[in-house]
């Protein structure tokens, strides 16, 4: 079960970095033409940003909450919630594309 652990933290680091580079892009944006567009976006990015930071954090740093994860949940779970994760990433490694295209 440990394969799905490590895929499902390695997601939401990824999905981290892509967040970051892309607030900080909308940001600039919303910044440079003051529009609606990229202020949506740049909040979406800050609430997935946080949803994923949160989910790194529990995975990793809590004690309580990354040993239930890697010890009592069960597969099917860690099956769903990693191919959630990565899911997002591809999703955003797509807007990323389009975003730095």
């Amino acid at each position: 079960m440990s394969i799905w652990v490590d895929v499902a933290r390695v997601s939401s680091a990824v999905n981290v970095v892509l967040l970051l580079a892309l607030a900080s892009v909308w940001a600039r944006n919303y910044l440079d033409i003051r529009s609606k567009y990229p202020l949506g976006l740049l909040v979406f990015a800050v609430f997935l940003l946080a949803r994923n930071a949160l989910a790194l954090y529990m995975y990793i740093v809590d004690p309580t909450l990354s040993g239930w994860f890697s010890t009592e949940v069960p597969a099917i779970a860690w099956r769903a919630m990693m191919l959630l994760h990565v899911f997002e990433t591809i999703g955003l490694l797509f807007l990323s594309w389009i975003t730095f295209d």
